[in-house]
């Protein structure tokens, strides 16, 4: 039975938040209720068995652990108001079963209220949706857990404290709310593209949230854009494993294993927000994927195409992961000595002595210099950063023919 409550957690965790944070206006104390329901059900379903409707079942213990605190909290009259309208919700909830409207999207656009600071609106909509900690978002986004875990305390009760509302903005509130929503989206795709073992299907949410928020949002370019790039890298899915399990390398993949219907779908969206002349951030990244996809037409891939993208991403959106990928562009249109200068120069950036794909890329570069004393230490370094077994044993090998 533990493995139902796992399963329930992983798929509807971020549903059944997003629903009672909207109702209360107290994301840390719908947390805090929805963890003690889940406790609930690990002690329960062992000896009854799980119930029919499981979501349905935790959602309706959750707001009964809201009434408690709401009574320990509040007293006499004070607490009457608080108490009554979640009676109300539990009658409700029984009459309507398992119809649980989805409230993710608008708790997403509660987390970048110009209220919360900026540089913790995604992270904290990781948490809410996903119930990630603070230690696994602060390694996403590059900075010390325990400075992320105030941040992401002190954004929870500025949604309390200011009474911010939880819904979908209106298009004049979009232009400062829009960036932050993508941005948390998009990581929850990456989380599943880069933990290919993980029991949840993140790159699957990730979509499923982009066609929403194409279907709210359908003249946001970069919401198009986002939707394009996410097809892309899902429509190799299929390709980045051989039949014996082993990592294999997008170039080379073969394209026919490639999903030519997710990759119509993403072009056909990219063709889309180019119509708006908008260019941004995530339609410059599948645009670069696009370019990739082309290689199933003509066996070869536009690399001199490629680095002007990442060019224009430098200029647009600068950051370290950017500037690496920028500099295996250089490498591949220009030579290894251009794109190994790149990547020195991306070096003086701290952040990067912890980033897997930094230390791929130099064991590479290095390689390709000749100078395979240095690459054998880059590719054990990125051996030892990298979870993925697959890509380790990869890595393994490139790192071992250095020797012969």
């Amino acid at each position: 039975m533990a493995d139902v409550a796992e399963a329930v957690a992983r798929r509807s965790y971020g549903k059944l938040l997003a629903f009672l944070a909207a109702r209360h206006r107290d994301v840390a104390a719908a947390e805090d209720a929805l963890s003690e329901a889940f406790a609930a059900a690990l002690e329960s379903w062992p000896r009854t068995g799980p119930p029919d409707n499981p979501e349905a079942w935790l959602l309706t213990t959750a707001r009964r652990k809201l009434i408690d605190a709401g009574r320990r909290s509040r007293s006499g009259a004070e607490a009457m108001p608080h108490l009554t309208m979640l009676g109300e919700e539990l009658a409700e909830l029984a009459q309507t079963g398992s119809d649980i409207p989805d409230r993710r999207l608008a708790l997403m656009f509660t987390c970048a209220h110009p209220a919360i600071d900026e540089a913790v609106r995604a992270p904290l909509m990781l948490q809410t949706l996903l119930g990630f900690d603070a230690a696994m978002i602060a390694q996403a986004f590059m900075v010390q857990p325990a400075a992320m875990g105030q941040r992401l305390v002190r954004a929870k009760a500025k949604i309390r404290e200011a009474g911010i509302p939880f819904r979908v903005p209106e298009r004049s509130e979009l232009a400062s709310r829009l960036p932050p929503v993508l941005d948390a989206i998009y990581a929850l795709f990456t989380e599943g593209w880069g933990n290919p073992a993980s029991h949840r299907d993140f790159t699957g949410e990730g979509i499923w949230l982009g066609r929403l928020l194409v279907e709210l949002l359908p003249d946001e370019p970069e919401a198009l854009g986002l939707l394009a790039l996410m097809l892309h890298a899902e429509a190799r899915k299929a390709a980045r494993r051989n039949g014996m399990g082993s990592f294999v390398p997008l170039s080379e993949q073969d394209t026919s294993a490639w999903n030519s219907a997710m990759i119509a779908e993403a072009e056909e969206n990219l063709r889309r927000a180019a119509c708006f002349g908008m260019a941004g951030r995530f339609q410059l990244e599948a645009a670069i994927q696009s370019a990739h996809a082309a290689r199933r037409l003509n066996g070869t891939t536009d690399w001199t195409a490629i680095e002007r993208f990442y060019t224009g991403l430098m200029d647009l959106s600068p950051s370290p992961v950017i500037a690496v990928n920028h500099a295996v562009a250089l490498a591949e249109a220009q030579g290894f000595a251009v794109g190994l200068a790149a990547l020195e120069a991306a070096a003086a950036d701290h952040r990067l002595s912890d980033y897997q794909p930094y230390w791929a890329a130099r064991a590479r570069l290095l390689e390709d210099a000749g100078n395979n004393a240095e690459a054998h230490a880059a590719y054990t370094r990125a051996i030892d950063l990298e979870s993925d077994v697959a890509v380790q044993e990869f890595l393994t090998g490139k790192r071992d023919r250095l020797l012969h």
